[in-house]
């Protein structure tokens, strides 16, 4: 744990304000859901993130979609990248989504896209990027609230991912979501 040097107090409804500064480096938004801990004398405010409660169950579903797509398969929770199956998997594993795609699972859009069609492919984490030809999204949604994303990317050249893999990566994301309904 890092110390900020930040004091700050209770007010006399027990809330306290998180500065600014440290909201926008953590990416905490105004509404969004934080989980307590304590330990001790030690409180701790985590970001909550639904997906990373079934852990074993994105893991394993990354890896199947990667099976039967044979693209590289990733799920997101709304700030970083969970689990990824395939070629280049590292450059995305436990990385933070790039601002593109908070922005697209924000609008509960799903984006299609190839070079080899003229589509623009977005970048799908905050730091490094692989040279993705071929990019499909699907954001995850439960009760109206986008909790992440189904993601498949391809670098092989003239890749275009076909209607079954719009399908299954559909089919991934509604599956994911009927766990939290």
């Amino acid at each position: 744990m890092k110390a900020t040097g930040i004091v700050r107090r209770i007010d006399e409804l027990g809330r306290v304000v998180i500065p600014k500064e440290i909201r926008r480096t953590l990416r905490i938004r105004e509404g969004d859901p934080l989980e307590l801990f304590t330990d001790r004398d030690e409180l701790m405010l985590k970001k909550y993130s639904p997906i990373a409660s079934v852990e074993r169950f994105s893991e394993g579903t990354a890896k199947s979609l990667h099976e039967q797509s044979g693209y590289l398969a990733a799920i997101s929770d709304t700030d970083n990248i969970l689990h990824a199956f395939g070629a280049g998997r590292k450059l995305l594993m436990g990385h933070g989504v790039s601002e593109a795609l908070t922005e697209l699972m924000a609008a509960r859009r799903s984006h299609l896209a190839s070079l080899a069609e003229g589509g623009r492919i977005l970048p799908v984490v905050r730091e490094g990027e692989g040279a993705f030809t071929a990019q499909l999204v699907v954001p995850i949604v439960a009760n109206g609230d986008c909790l992440g994303a189904v993601i498949l990317l391809s670098e092989e050249e003239g890749a275009v991912m076909e209607t079954s893999c719009v399908k299954l990566a559909r089919l991934t994301a509604d599956i994911i979501a009927s766990q939290f309904v």
